[in-house]
């Protein structure tokens, strides 16, 4: 994919500490193939990956897979209302986002409750090894002008390094911790809608 190269070559210092990642890429790699990726989206590089006439479902998320490598997934994912991934992990792969269009919002497990962040279009975010979230389209804007456009997708790129091979989901226990429900084998990209 994508048509700069994915490694840089440099090599760190060896008197640097070696982490034990399960990937050679890290998450500021994922966020430039996500940026990347978005851009070459927009150019229409990807336009015979699209449904067919232009027509976004609208009641499941929709997602393709713009490249796939020994260290690398990277997908397009259509986001619909009201659906959310339910709260997960990636389980052994990094994974990074850009927002194309649109607006997402997400709710991350920050120890003792969940932090919500909304994503714009532009914004990017990446998520280390542990990261447990749930992501959803964000609500259409109030302002009229704006919600003319609440039909449009919203559209974000993802990257996922190793390429996905499971997700645990969970739930907020009463005591404020969170218990794993479910692991699942999966290579597709945030997992089945709730």
């Amino acid at each position: 994919m994508l048509s700069t190269p994915v490694f840089t070559g440099a090599s760190a210092p060896s008197s640097a500490p070696q982490l034990s990642l399960p990937t050679r890429l890290r998450p500021h790699d994922l966020l430039r193939i996500t940026d990347q990726g978005a851009s070459e989206v927009l150019e229409g590089r990807f336009d015979h990956l699209l449904p067919g006439g232009g027509i976004w479902p609208t009641d499941e998320r929709w997602s393709t897979r713009l490249h796939a490598d020994d260290d690398l997934d990277v997908w397009l994912i259509s986001w619909v209302p009201d659906r959310s991934t339910e709260l997960h992990d990636h389980a052994g792969s990094l994974g990074a986002l850009t927002v194309l269009s649109g607006s997402l919002v997400e709710y991350r497990w920050a120890g003792v409750e969940l932090k919500r962040r909304r994503l714009d279009a532009g914004d990017q975010a990446s998520f280390p090894l542990g990261w447990v979230h749930d992501v959803m389209r964000a609500p259409a804007a109030s302002t009229p002008a704006l919600a003319a456009d609440g039909q449009a997708p919203t559209l974000s790129v993802h990257a996922y390094s190793p390429p996905l091979t499971a997700m645990s989901y969970y739930e907020v226990t009463d005591h404020s911790t969170l218990r794993r429900t479910r692991t699942e084998l999966t290579d597709e990209p945030e997992g089945p809608s709730k």
